[in-house]
């Protein structure tokens, strides 16, 4: 049955959530799950911290029988847990006492996870008591933690969150260990072997929002923020997870609302006595919003093109200083370079960072006419890497007159140039320039900019063309507006352009009964970018996406 989720700004003071058992996973993302070949046993990968979660109804519960607190601040040498000692003498106590029960022996191992959820907690289901860790909700507890057989793991910290007031809006707890591959694996293996089931991708943000503590668009920013590699997209997604998309919704449905309340009442009158006033307020506040909508829908459709990184390609005939300008650009020799036609023959990529935004340089092969068939692929990977790119720098050396080889680089170009900033690039500046001006004309209507360079000032170069860049993606940035960044909710704004359109073309011909009935199609349309109707089979879908922990 499809749910309905709708957005909660308020954590309520009593969650629920559709499962009932506690989850278990490595949530920080550079301690891997297994260990690879590449590293050694125990190492640490990039941090000094790992972070092994529980969430549910038995989270406390597990960290009383792997966790004692450290008192005094006092490593304990005694490489048994005590609590654990305890519990078990008070399990043989009752088993001896029922010794004649097979049911209550006491299993040495969890043999699966299945079997794990049906027999939580066996070693202690003597009816023995367990004493809970004393744990004060959100402040940080030194502790010992221990390994299923008693031995101490690792000296930890463990935070706890007592339901609602926690991610999940169930209780959960952090166990804050050193960041070794083999001390998160056993403080996981023992949560696993008290009951706990390893989660699935997503899950612990799959019950937030089950539990009614984030939206639907609060969680998929949350995925976004974690994949996005770039500043202002990273900047734009925090503002979503803090409710601008919510907030963009709301500031539609007021002008919609407004539209529809207008037209309900005109329909009661003749369109003699119908303000004309009125329906121009109505036209101009709904041709403004289509607008801006229209706005947000494109410029989000071009960044999920552009992904984690701009693709920028730099294109020209052979020998016109590409590989030149890549080295300039990177202020290393990246690229081999010679007065020989045609030494580039293949695909360089390299990365950098403009202003908290990765670009990928792709150097390509002259673009020409060829018979070497190694040349001819390269050629054709050049052709590939133009198809791709949102920005393209356009090579010609304004030492030689436009040749052959050049008028193909602007064919090409003109073949390619939808949905990208082409920045026309004269090399040579410090030698006279032999371009007639209907070549440099005709090169630059077919380009967005031009700029006049010598690729040997590698510095000069180097700092032109990234504060170039830097002006090219500042203006790509709709600042202050929100972005969209799943397909559902780029759907969603889609269908109520086109519901919107509808119903400007009823208010033009003055039916508004259907102009009405089109507005409330875009209320609805509108409506589902943060609270659309989901099923169990779509909700598994997005969450599987997120990485395992979160």
């Amino acid at each position: 049955m499809p749910i309905k989720q709708e957005s909660s700004p308020h954590l309520s003071s009593q969650c629920s959530s559709d499962t009932q058992d506690t989850i278990v996973a490595i949530s920080t993302p550079n301690i891997a799950v297994s260990g690879g070949a590449n590293r050694g046993a125990g190492s640490v990968l990039g941090g000094g911290i790992a972070i092994v979660r529980l969430s549910g109804t038995q989270a406390l519960k597990i960290a009383s029988l792997i966790a004692v607190p450290v008192k005094n601040n006092t490593l304990n040498t005694n490489s048994k847990n005590p609590s654990n000692q305890i519990i078990n003498q008070k399990a043989n106590q009752k088993t001896n006492q029922e010794s004649s029960k097979d049911k209550n022996q006491i299993p040495t191992q969890n043999p699966s996870a299945t079997q794990a959820q049906n027999t939580n907690f066996t070693q202690h289901q003597a009816k023995s008591k367990i004493d809970f860790i004393d744990l004060s909700p959100r402040h940080a507890t030194l502790c010992n933690v221990y390994d299923k057989e008693g031995i101490l793991l690792d000296e930890a910290i463990i935070i706890y969150y007592k339901s609602p007031h926690s991610y999940t809006c169930e209780d959960v707890i952090e166990v804050h260990c050193h960041a070794s591959d083999i001390i998160a694996q056993k403080v996981l293996q023992s949560c696993l072997h008290y009951g706990a089931r390893l989660a699935r991708g997503g899950e612990f943000t799959k019950r937030a929002f089950l539990n009614g503590r984030i939206d639907l668009s609060q969680a998929n920013a949350i995925a976004q923020m974690i994949a996005t590699k770039d500043a202002y997209l990273q900047s734009a997604l925090i503002s979503q997870l803090k409710g601008s998309l919510g907030d963009f919704v709301r500031e539609v449905r007021e002008v919609l609302y407004f539209a529809l309340a207008s037209a309900e009442v005109m329909i009661d009158y003749s369109e003699e006595d119908i303000p004309s006033e009125l329906i121009s307020d109505i036209r101009t506040k709904l041709e403004s919003l289509r607008v801006r909508l229209a706005k947000i829908y494109d410029f989000s459709t071009t960044r999920a093109k552009i992904g984690n990184a701009w693709k920028l390609a730099i294109i020209g005939k052979p020998n016109v200083g590409k590989s030149s300008l890549l080295n300039a650009i990177l202020l290393q020799e990246r690229a081999i370079t010679s007065n020989i036609a045609g030494t580039t023959r293949d695909r360089i990529e390299e990365e950098i960072i403009i202003d908290g935004s990765i670009v990928r340089l792709i150097d390509t092969a002259g673009i020409r006419t060829s018979t070497d068939m190694i040349e001819s692929k390269g050629i054709q990977l050049s052709l590939q890497a133009l198809q791709e790119a949102n920005i393209v720098l356009a090579i010609f050396d304004s030492s030689r007159p436009l040749d052959s080889e050049d008028t193909q680089v602007l064919d090409a170009l003109s073949k390619n140039k939808k949905d990208k900033k082409i920045l026309a690039i004269f090399n040579k500046s410090d030698c006279k320039n032999v371009l007639k001006n209907q070549d440099i004309k005709r090169i630059e209507n077919l380009c967005d900019e031009s700029l006049s360079i010598s690729a040997l000032d590698v510095e000069h170069t180097a700092h032109t063309l990234q504060e170039k860049l830097k002006e090219i993606i500042a203006k790509s940035n709709l600042n202050g507006e929100v972005i969209l960044s799943a397909s559902y909710q780029l759907e969603s704004l889609k269908t109520s352009i086109a519901n919107l359109d509808l119903a400007l073309q009823r208010l033009d011909t003055s039916e508004l009964e259907l102009f009405a009935y089109h507005i409330k199609d875009t209320l609805e349309s509108i409506g589902q970018i943060t609270s659309p109707y989901t099923n169990e089979e779509m909700l598994d879908k997005m969450f599987s996406q997120f990485c395992l922990g979160k």
